[in-house]
C-alpha cells in the first residue's frame, strides 16, 4: 500500500506573525512548526504502515526552509519527500494551493492520501477536499479513526456528538483531526536516517495538468482585503452600582445578550 501525507509548515503562532505588504503571511520571518492536524495524519499513516507494511511519502508546498517539516517527517519513519517550490506559487489560496498539490499528486502512485482537517495559520478546511475534487477521488473528512478492510478504508468520521462510520474503496482521500491520535516523537536514528535520505524538490514545470492561471497569488480568487496580528478590543462598559443593583444589571445584560 502507498500512503501519501500532505503537510505543511505553518507560522509557530506563540512567536507571533508577521505579514507582507500585499497582507500575506511573511513566513521566511517567523519561526514554524509541522501543522498539528497534519502531525495527527502523518501518524495514522505511520501506523498503518507499521501494520501493513505501507510506503509513506509526504509532500509539503512552500518555501525552501519548508524542508524542515519533511526531514521532521522522515525522522518520525516516512520513507520519501517531496518539497513543491517555485516562486510562481507564492502567496496561494486554498484553490491555487490545492490545484498545485494536485498536479504534484499526479506524478505519484497511491492507495491514500491524507491530509490535516485545517491550517493553523488559515482555519480554511477546504484544501484537503479541493485535493479529492481535482483527483476526481472520493474524500472522508474529519476522521477520528481509520481502518484498511481489503481494498477499502473505514473511518469513523467526527460529528457533533456522535460519529458516523464511513467506508470508502481506494484510493481515497482522508482528512484528519488533531484528536486522531498523540504523534510518536522523532528519534536520534531517524534523525540521522532523515538527513541522509535526498528531498525531491519539484517547480512549476513537475506539475500534470495545470493552467498557470489557477496558479500562485494571481490565480487565487479569494483576496485579503486585511490582515492584522492583534485584534483591538473597546474599552468596554464601565459602571458602579450596589451589590443588588449590580445582579439586576448583570441579568439584564444576560438577556439583551440571549445567553439567558
Amino acid at each position: 500500500m502507498k500512503i501519501v501525507v500532505c503537510i505543511k509548515q505553518v507560522p509557530d503562532t506563540k512567536g507571533g506573525v508577521k505579514f507582507n505588504p500585499d497582507g500575506t503571511l511573511d513566513r521566511g520571518a517567523m519561526l514554524a512548526i509541522m501543522n498539528p492536524d497534519d502531525k495527527a495524519g502523518l501518524e495514522a499513516a505511520l501506523r498503518l504502515k507499521d501494520e501493513y507494511g505501507a510506503e509513506v511519502t509526504v509532500i509539503t508546498m512552500g518555501l525552501p526552509k519548508a524542508e524542515e517539516v519533511l526531514r521532521e517527517a522522515m525522522a518520525m519513519g516516512a520513507d520519501k519527500g517531496i518539497l513543491v517550490t517555485d516562486r510562481v506559487l507564492g502567496g496561494a489560496d486554498t484553490w491555487a494551493t490545492s490545484t498545485t498539490i494536485a498536479g504534484a499528486l499526479r506524478n505519484l502512485e497511491y492507495d491514500l492520501i491524507i491530509t490535516g482537517r485545517q491550517a493553523i495559520d488559515g482555519d480554511t478546511a477546504q484544501v484537503g477536499p479541493q485535493i479529492s475534487e481535482h483527483l476526481d477521488i472520493p474524500v472522508i473528512s474529519y476522521a477520528q479513526n481509520i481502518k484498511i478492510d481489503g481494498d477499502s478504508v473505514i473511518v469513523e468520521r467526527q460529528y457533533e456528538d456522535r460519529y458516523h462510520v464511513v467506508k470508502a474503496k481506494m484510493p481515497c482521500l482522508i482528512t484528519a483531526l488533531s484528536e486522531l491520535n498523540e504523534p510518536r516523537y522523532m528519534t536520534p536514528g531517524g534523525i540521522f536516517d532523515a538527513y541522509q535520505k535526498e528531498i525531491t524538490v519539484w517547480g512549476r514545470a513537475d506539475l500534470k495538468d495545470v493552467d498557470d492561471a489557477n496558479l500562485g497569488l494571481k490565480g487565487s480568487p479569494t483576496k485579503i482585503a486585511k490582515a492584522s496580528d492583534k485584534v483591538r478590543k473597546g474599552a468596554g462598559e464601565k459602571v458602579t452600582l450596589d451589590p443588588d443593583e449590580s445582579v439586576s444589571y448583570i441579568v439584564d445584560k444576560l438577556k439583551v445578550k440571549h445567553v439567558i
